[in-house]
């Protein structure tokens, strides 16, 4: 009996202590949550809350493949969704569309409180109309629903703006080091892994944040990281990351096409060990300053007519030409006509013997209700563009043969290739950047096997940029004109490389931010 008695009192004590187990074990409860977009204050446009697209609670996990249900990363937490909006670039967001989205966003974290952490996916370089540093107040409000304990983990583009209060805000942040931003998704799984890493070894939050302001504003065209000095600047990063002591590192350029006191470079780095954080922050800092007079545009750029000269005298095929001023995906109203009134009317691109061109892309939502009425094959003639940006050319009046309807594209909602002499003009219901091979493909458009090949655009994405035998970049207006000179720049603080000569070095010695406890 004595036997079965000791037996019996070692599998209870073995149940209870696989049950203490269990509950140590308690997966980490963290909330996701984002409000993300590039708003010029230099257009006209306005932002409404539908273009962001926002997906609530479950849909939230379509936006994050890395936390798919077969994932790694999904199992380790207890994941919960509330708000993420994601709208293409474009103008100030209204005051009406970001209280609504932030309004949802908190009404959603209310209900499942407590939490051990927030995932906060944002851009950083939203402009809202009326309030400045959109997303400090945004996290700032979400401080006062999940409280100052919660770990925040920040993910944004490196084209953002970190201002002290979303520095204070945040415990872990990081962004992009890839511009064009192919690690994307990486930067996003980063900032997730890290928030894990700190909640399952009990270390909380990280003890030191280094914030630097660097009075640089330049744009993302000048600094991609596809060539150097960009490039290398970027590069010190990771080894940095890997020194005991430093979680995460890194450099925002900053958005230059809205006038606030928050846009200019930041470096920021986060750890344990205060010297080593420090350090880390002011290298990269003073690598990113010591560098400003190497940024060079990523491409040769020149104007409009000598763009066009050089692409119809070309044997490379097909010759990309960016029409920059106006260029969506960094917030320009995507609807300024200039550049393809040139094109219509110029007499090397509309002659029998000239070389077929395609212009990507132009909103003309009256254009497209009379394609859908004649159908693929029919004459048209309405005006298109200049509804929202009319400062540098009127609307413009196509006629032409309907060669494409295509139905049911998330942003353009509909498109149509008109053909004018030899020229192909998409029209979109509403703007729409055409980034990929597939965006032409599927209005029958062979851009590979085309001569001109037009993209309101700046920097190439990859696959256009492998795709294209020769590349110019226009230096066309809109509001996100490249010249930064040429910008009514008030609020933005001064001095500021390139606007400025500095006298004397700027103070590049790391600041320590406070740590919410």
């Amino acid at each position: 009996m004595s036997h079965i008695s000791t037996r019996l009192g070692l599998c209870i004590l073995l149940v209870l202590l696989f049950s203490c187990d269990k509950k140590e074990a308690k997966l980490p409860k963290i909330a996701i949550a984002g409000i993300a977009i590039e708003s010029s204050t230099f257009s006209p446009a306005k932002t409404e809350e539908e273009a962001f697209h926002a997906r609530y609670k479950e849909g939230v996990f379509f936006l994050y493949p890395f936390l798919a249900e077969t994932a790694e990363l999904r199992g380790r937490a207890e994941w919960i969704p509330t708000v993420k909006g994601h709208a293409l670039p474009g103008g100030i967001v209204t005051h009406e569309a970001y209280e609504s989205l932030v309004g949802k966003t908190l009404k959603l974290l209310k209900e499942d409180l407590p939490y051990d952490g927030l995932f906060l996916d944002i851009h950083g370089a939203m402009s809202v109309e009326g309030l400045d540093d959109p997303e400090g107040d945004f996290i700032t409000r979400i401080r006062e629903v999940i409280g100052k304990e919660t770990m925040i983990s920040t993910s944004m583009d490196l084209h953002g703006n970190v201002s002290n209060r979303l520095a204070e805000n945040s415990d872990l942040i990081t962004c992009y080091r890839m511009a064009p931003h192919e690690d994307a998704m990486d930067s996003k799984k980063r900032a997730a892994q890290n928030l894990l890493e700190r909640l399952e070894s009990k270390k909380g939050k990280p003890k030191y944040k280094a914030r630097i302001k660097v009075p640089i504003l330049l744009p993302g065209e000048k600094t991609s990281t596809r060539v150097e000095p960009g490039k290398s600047i970027y590069a010190n990063i990771q080894p940095l990351t890997e020194d005991e002591g430093v979680i995460d590192a890194a450099i925002w350029m900053g958005y230059p096409w809205a006038d606030e006191p928050r846009n200019h470079g930041v470096v920021m780095a986060v750890g344990d060990d205060q010297e080593k954080v420090a350090a880390a922050a002011e290298k990269l800092a003073n690598a990113f300053w010591d560098a400003r007079d190497k940024f060079e545009f990523v491409a040769p750029t020149t104007e409009l007519e000598d763009a066009i000269q050089k692409a119809v005298k070309s044997k490379s095929r097909p010759f990309f030409i960016s029409d920059m001023g106006d260029n969506p995906t960094a917030g320009g109203a995507g609807d300024v006509t200039w550049t393809l009134n040139e094109i219509l009317n110029h007499k090397d691109l509309n002659a029998k013997t000239s070389p077929n061109t395609i212009y990507a892309s132009i909103p003309g939502p009256k254009l497209i209700e009379e394609a859908m009425k004649v159908g693929k094959g029919g004459k048209v003639s309405a005006f298109v563009g200049a509804e929202v940006d009319n400062r540098y050319s009127p609307p413009i009046k196509l006629t032409g043969i309907v060669e494409a309807i295509k139905e049911g594209d998330k942003n353009a909602e509909v498109e149509v290739v008109v053909s004018i002499n030899n020229c192909k003009v998409i029209v979109t219901k509403k703007r729409k950047p055409y980034h990929y091979e597939k965006d032409f493909a599927e209005l029958g458009l062979d851009i590979r096997n085309s001569d001109i090949v037009f993209v309101k655009i700046g920097y190439l994405v990859p696959e256009l940029f492998n795709i294209q035998k020769d590349w110019l970049m226009a230096l066309t207006p809109g509001g996100v004109d490249q010249d930064l000179k040429r910008l009514e720049y008030k609020r933005i603080q001064r001095p500021m490389f390139p606007l400025d000569e500095f006298p004397e070095m700027p103070d590049l010695k790391t600041k320590f931010i406070p740590v919410f406890k």
